[in-house]
């Protein structure tokens, strides 16, 4: 990470953990006035899990084009859905500079195992503004065979409410500051479209977004072992990382333990079997004279 980005995040990082979904209780406790606690009335992010996003909300990509949010699934892997506007002056910068930086630690790429998303709040910014804000992000990224499955997208005020309300991605306008109050979050989905997992904050773990991708892709991508550990591992949202699934880990051993169990009762058998036969052709050999 660069001197300017660390800076950046630094100066931004108390914003951003109270943003991204901290209740308003936080807020209270961490001295605002009134008026500011007004401000953040109602932004937020909700856990929508299981939900579908609106496969018919429409939206302009940054080559002009009209496009819906469907046409970026039910192409049999995980979609990473993020909102943002692209003339934010801080929070929305760092978010999308905590998903380059995950992005550059992730084997996986952008259009080849999953695809990602990223919409403009804003309904005033147009598809030229999002055009010049992905060629920065795939330059930064450094890999240009993203640029296929990194999309950025503008809309109007109707489609956006209509994506951002079934997010559970609450924001607001704020007069007195001239900018709008949000959070950031990376909203991991089913090929399907149904939210798996919401990533909160700027910064992201490349394990647990690796994890993420793997449970909502359905086994689809990842290694064996990934696959494995998804069974024994689950995702905290209190931690914001997956720990063990003692239900889990618990079934996998009582079925290991049945397995080991058969095994040792199958030898045991086909030993006794052998013992048996070797025994009555022994009986049956007649004496030597």
């Amino acid at each position: 990470m660069s001197p300017a980005r660390l800076r950046a995040l630094c100066a931004g990082i108390v914003i951003a953990l109270a943003m991204a979904g901290a209740p308003r209780s936080a807020w209270a406790q961490g001295g605002l006035d009134a008026q500011r606690q007004a401000e953040l009335e109602g932004v937020g992010i909700e856990e929508h899990l299981g939900k579908t996003i609106p496969m018919d909300a429409t939206f302009t990509d940054s080559t002009g084009k009209t496009v819906r949010l469907g046409d970026y699934f039910n192409q049999g892997k995980p979609v990473i859905v993020n909102f943002v506007y692209y003339e934010c002056p801080m929070l929305c910068t760092l978010s999308l500079n905590g998903t380059s930086d995950v992005l550059k630690q992730l084997e996986f790429t952008p259009g080849d195992q999953f695809n990602l998303v990223t919409i403009s709040f804003n309904h005033k910014e147009d598809a030229e503004l999002a055009a010049g804000k992905k060629a920065s992000y795939i330059k930064e990224l450094g890999k240009p065979e993203a640029a296929d499955g990194w999309h950025f997208l503008v809309g109007d005020e109707q489609n956006i409410r209509k994506a951002t309300e079934a997010t559970g991605f609450m924001f607001k306008w704020v007069p007195e500051q001239e900018q709008y109050a949000h959070g950031a979050a990376l909203f991991v989905m089913t090929p399907d479209g149904r939210f798996s997992q919401t990533l909160k904050g700027i910064a992201y773990d490349a394990k647990t977004l690796r994890l993420a991708l793997v449970e909502a892709s359905g086994g689809k991508i990842g290694s064996v072992s990934e696959q494995l550990l998804m069974y024994c591992f689950s995702y905290d949202p209190d931690t914001g990382r997956y720990g063990p699934a003692a239900i889990k880990i618990m079934r996998l051993g009582g079925a290991m333990t049945v397995v080991v169990l058969a095994l040792t009762i199958l030898a045991y058998r086909l030993n006794e079997k052998r013992r048996l036969r070797k025994s009555n052709r022994n009986h049956a050999q007649p004496d030597a004279a």
